[in-house]
């Protein structure tokens, strides 16, 4: 890899602290957003499922329904605990509802409970076999499960269902990586060779691949977002891959950096928001056990 900027505790308060009007790059290295805020449309669309949930004569499986929806809201919102009270919610009203158990077990991934987790995910593989995205969201809670075998087999269905697109790779790559390295990059640039394009979010696999920086890619991403929300979206998903890449060149201050900046974003219902916090929880223990 290229060079990369490594910031100490008071350097990465001084950043954070530089002030957040329009987006902008605050070093020749790091971009930053506006964090994004609760819109007015969630506000009121959570007021809403709740007027809707207190109609009379709903039958199971509207307020299953209702239940599920709204805790999507308050996923979107970073409201996890009353999300993840829904989506249970909902199960209680309609125990075959495939979306609730996905999303009820992507929670039990972010809590550790990894175990509950599986069989959440085996309960919507088991209503809906074809359901690509409970293969990614099982493959991840393997992947932190320790069991990265595992995780590859379902990493590797889920990047089959789109094989164009690089985050599918990304994670199919992390989990392989953990099983044999010098594989794991063979796969990834020859994935890369058959199915790469210009889109942007390529370009974090070039920076894995050692052909770009990271600061290439972060100048790219400020230079072609249209607005706020794509800048914050798209770096939310560029500093978590960068964090693991630093991880995995023995960067632990930078990756911590680039975790916390991805949760700076507030983009909280993207797979890289959630757990970049997972992330971050479990450089905390590791810590505490050196101790």
């Amino acid at each position: 890899m290229k060079d990369r900027l490594l910031l100490g505790p008071l350097a990465f308060l001084g950043l954070m602290l530089t002030g957040c009007s329009a987006p902008r790059v605050v070093t020749p290295t790091l971009v930053l957003p506006l964090p994004m805020q609760v819109s007015y449309e969630s506000e009121l669309g959570i007021a809403r499922l709740g007027q809707m949930l207190n109609s009379p004569g709903l039958t199971p499986e509207q307020r299953a329904e209702l239940f599920f929806q709204r805790g999507v809201v308050f996923d979107r919102v970073g409201l996890r605990a009353m999300a993840r009270l829904d989506f249970n919610r909902a199960l209680r009203e309609r125990p075959d509802f495939a979306d609730a158990y996905n999303l009820n077990g992507v929670y039990l991934t972010q809590n550790q409970e990894f175990d509950e987790a599986y069989e959440a995910f085996d309960s919507a593989l088991e209503l809906a076999p074809d359901y690509a995205y409970a293969n990614l969201n099982r493959g991840i809670a393997l992947y932190y499960g320790g069991r990265p075998q595992l995780a590859a087999r379902d990493l590797k269905i889920f990047l089959e269902e789109d094989p164009s697109d690089p985050y599918r790779l990304l994670w199919w790559y992390l989990a392989l990586e953990q099983l044999d390295p010098e594989t794991a990059t063979e796969a990834l640039h020859s994935h890369q060779q058959i199915h790469g394009s210009d889109e942007w979010a390529w370009d974090i696999v070039n920076v894995y691949l050692g052909s770009m920086s990271d600061e290439q890619l972060l100048n790219r991403i400020s230079e072609e977002s249209q607005d706020n929300q794509e800048l914050a979206e798209r770096l939310c998903e560029a500093y978590f891959y960068l964090a693991k890449q630093a991880q995995h060149n023995k960067q632990p201050e930078q990756a911590v950096v680039y975790f916390k900046l991805a949760l700076a974003t507030n983009i909280y219902d993207f797979v890289e928001h959630r757990y970049s916090l997972l992330e971050l929880d479990l450089i905390g223990e590791q810590a505490r056990l050196k101790r």
